[in-house]
């Protein structure tokens, strides 16, 4: 049984708007960081002169990863600057000069399936794909197996209130998306792909009019409850299977749309992952809407660029949709590769918590099937949070929005995380 429940919000702020382009920043400030590994090496000084796509620093832990310039210009710093989470990350500071240069013109592939296993693997950690539904694992490492691959998910789900941003990709590259899931497919071996969708007239008319000339792709209309875009609920679903630690195990698999997207540009253009569509959204800008933006863009600037705020007081801003996203103390932060949302809202009185009175609700909606007030009451015990199996926590917030209390449990359990996190490091 998938648990979960109905969150209809915000969607129709966006959702008929038109996708607007902000890809002339005249500064861009790329985060040195790759999922959350900050173990970066940088391979650029000040002064340097910077083509679009060419690498600026690479990952060093378990996934080497490059990361790429957005705009092509000069090194002019290296600061700190406010990453998606409300951390401060080095990031490299490039002056755009809005010429959009490249070092090596790259031929166009016309047939993107007609890449080796290897070369495919390749491509994908050279452009430094990740996912882009949130967490920003490699991609390149989801089909570097020998371990045979029988069935390719698309996550086209978005099921957190307010995002939008996969909705517009798909009304405007429909066609490019369904080229490279068969690409995927053909140079993986993959039998049978399955698109995870919400029941939404527009985007199943879209798919349904390609489809026919896919018969290994099928449309799959998912229930319209949070969180079923959670792999494991995707994987249980569709395919009615479960698995212990990754779907890699059954021989399955899964993708965000706009991870799909951006593995189209890197086969066909050789493109690196330096830009994306974000949602900008909330009842405090004055024109909601997605935007298509360059790595490292700061947001404030494109705030500014459609509109601004209704009012600059009184505003939470949120990195991130409303369940899954980080509060951010002001607008001074830069896009990331995944970042999907910016959400701007009234600030409301904070309501005060009440003393937890064990109803179990949180217990009973967790898709993970912890026990969060248990988590909670335990955060002074790093063993017992292990028992308790805290780092299985998905961070989907549920245990939050259902609390009577008002307890934030979800950042109880965060810190859980961490905690255990610290502990398993420090034994190393």
């Amino acid at each position: 049984m998938i648990v979960g429940t109905k969150i209809d919000a915000g969607k129709e702020l966006t959702k008929k708007r038109k996708l607007n382009f902000f890809t002339r920043p005249k500064y861009v400030y790329i985060p040195l960081i790759s999922g959350d590994d900050r173990n970066i090496t940088t391979v650029v000084k000040k002064g340097d002169y910077i083509y679009k796509g060419s690498i600026v620093a690479k990952r060093k832990g378990n996934f080497r990863l490059p990361i790429h310039s957005s705009v092509s210009g000069v090194v002019i710093d290296f600061v700190e600057k406010k990453y998606i989470d409300g951390t401060l990350v080095k990031c490299v500071v490039i002056e755009n000069d809005f010429k959009e240069k490249i070092e090596e013109k790259q031929a166009v592939r016309n047939k993107i399936n007609n890449f080796s296993h290897e070369e495919f693997v390749s491509r994908l950690q050279e452009c430094g794909i990740i996912g882009m539904g949130g967490f920003g694992f490699p991609t390149y490492v989801k089909y570097n197996t020998n371990k045979k691959l029988k069935t390719l998910i698309v996550n086209a789900v978005e099921c957190e209130p307010y995002i939008t941003a996969d909705f517009v990709l798909i009304k405007e590259k429909c066609e490019e998306i369904l080229e490279a899931i068969d690409a995927i497919m053909e140079i993986n071996g993959i039998k049978e792909c399955f698109i995870g969708v919400k029941k939404d007239t527009t985007i199943n008319e879209l798919f349904e009019n390609y489809l026919g000339t896919y018969p290994k792709i099928k449309l799959v209309t998912l229930p319209n409850i949070y969180p079923i875009g959670w792999e494991k609920n995707l994987v249980k679903y569709i395919k009615n299977i479960n698995y212990r630690t990754t779907p890699l195990e059954k021989g399955i698999v899964v993708n965000n749309i706009s991870t799909i997207y951006a593995i189209y540009e890197a086969l066909k253009y050789n493109k690196p992952l330096i830009e994306r569509i974000v949602t900008f959204t909330g009842d405090m800008l004055k024109n909601p809407q997605n935007v298509y933006v360059k790595i490292g863009t700061p947001v404030k600037d494109v705030i500014e660029a459609i509109g601004g705020y209704k009012r600059n007081k009184d505003v939470v801003i949120c990195a991130g949709g409303p369940m899954m996203g980080s509060s951010i103390a002001d607008d001074d932060f830069v896009i990331a590769s995944n970042l999907n949302c910016v959400l701007v809202m009234k600030k409301l009185n904070k309501e005060k918590s009440l003393e937890c009175f064990r109803c179990g609700k949180c217990v009973s909606i967790c898709p993970s099937k912890l026990s969060p007030v248990l988590i909670k009451d335990s955060l002074s015990k790093v063993e017992s949070l292990t028992g308790l199996n805290a780092d299985k926590c998905i961070e989907c917030g549920l245990c939050s929005y259902v609390c009577p209390s008002k307890i934030n449990i979800r950042e109880c359990v965060k810190e859980a995380k961490t905690l255990i996190k610290k502990e398993g490091n420090g034994k190393k």
